[in-house]
Formats: C-alpha cells, structure tokens, sequence
C-alpha cells in the first residue's frame, strides 16, 4: 500500500492480533471496514488471510515499518499488544508521530494507561477488567456505547431483558435479526468471551455486543420490549 498524505475514514489499522485485535478486525470486517492488520507472529494473521487483504507479519513497528504497511493513511489504529509494554508504547509512539488522527491503545494497568494518556493515545482496559468496571460503575444503565470506532460502527453494552432470560443466542438470532455480534457476556463481576450459538442468556447479564449505529439501535428497541 502507497502512502498517502490523506486518511480514509474507512480505513483502520490494527496492530497486535490477539483475542482483543482478533475481534476488532473480524467486527470492522464484517461492518465493511478496510483494515490494515499487523502482528509479529505469521501464526495468528492467518486466520485472517481470506477476509483481510492488508495483513502484515513484521519484526519491529518502527516508523519506516508502518508507514510502508500504510498506516498514515488510516484515520484510526488500534494498538492492541497486551503483556508487551515496550511495543505497546513504541507502535503507539510511531502512530501518533505518524499523524494518524486518533490511536486507541490497549493498556494493561493504570499506569501503563497514564503514560500512553501523555503521549496522546485513547485508552482502552483488558477485556476482563473492561468489563468489571463497566459492571460496577454502569449497573443503573441499560446500555453505554463505551468504543466508538467511527460514526457507524460501535461497541456497546447492553443489560440482558426479561424476555430473553434463558434463550440461548442462536433462539435469538441476533445476527440474523439484527445485524449484531456478540463478543462477551457479563454475569456479576465475570466477562466470558468465549461466545457461541450454546451460549444462554440470563436476565441482568450484560451483553458487549458490535454492529453498525443503525443494528444497535434496532437491537436496543427489540431488547426494550422485552423488559
């Protein structure tokens, strides 16, 4: 990819592809995003190989290494590299000085956080501990649109109605229905991001769930009935 001096709003790099980048690129994918998707280890890009064009094995994220990816054009990268602080901090360094308008880095303590707060990067929390504080700080709250990526695409959370209680997601049919996925159930302080057509919903729980603006709304009408 030839860089550019413009972004493209619908373009989007992701650079680490563990659970957390697995789940945006395949979300941004399905939502009709372009994404440009980055990770040392070939291993975990493959899986991605027959849905995403830009997929790039590198051993370093220096600036020359992700401009050559294409990652100036984007107009957001994710930096979702966990236990790995040093990369973390240094492809969320070289992106911002990149001039890429808004870079979302994943930290894993508030520490960590404050540090890429300084140096410009919008902050985002492990899964697990994401969806605690949610839990705890939300509990008042049917939904909280908590990572919007661009104007049509979301990741919001959701409380689980009455009239859901004990269908699984396949009697449900949200995909089908709505458009939506869902990425992780919250019950009490516990997030399960490991999703299938099986999983059973329960009233109260809280579903993290992706979509367009327009699927997520239609998911939050259908849900409100059926409190």
């Amino acid at each position: 990819m030839k860089q550019s001096t413009y972004t493209d709003q619908n373009l989007f790099g992701v650079i680490g592809i563990g659970r957390f980048g697995y789940t945006l690129v395949t979300e941004l994918v399905k939502a009709g995003k372009e994404v440009i998707a980055m990770d040392n280890d070939d291993t975990k890009l493959q899986p991605l190989k027959d849905t995403v064009s830009h997929l790039y094995q590198v051993d370093t994220l220096s600036r020359d290494t992700l401009r050559e990816a294409g990652i100036p054009e984007c107009a957001t990268v994710i930096v979702c590299i966990g236990k790995d602080v040093e990369s973390n901090l240094l492809a969320t360094l070289n992106a911002i000085e990149l001039g890429v308008p808004r870079v979302i880095s994943k930290a894993i303590s508030e520490e960590h956080g404050r540090i890429l707060e300084k140096i410009g990067a919008q902050v985002v929390y492990p899964e697990e501990e994401m969806g605690l504080r949610l839990a705890k700080s939300l509990a008042s709250r049917m939904t909280l649109d908590f990572l919007s990526l661009c104007d049509d695409f979301a990741i919001i959370e959701v409380e689980v109605a009455p009239g859901f209680d004990g269908k699984t997601i396949l009697e449900c049919d949200l995909r089908g229905r709505y458009g939506i996925n869902v990425i992780a159930q919250i019950h009490g302080e516990k997030a399960d991001g490991n999703i299938t057509p099986g999983t059973r919903l329960h009233k109260g729980d809280r579903l993290v769930v992706a979509g367009t603006e327009k699927s997520l709304e239609a998911f939050q009408k259908a849900n409100a009935k059926q409190a």
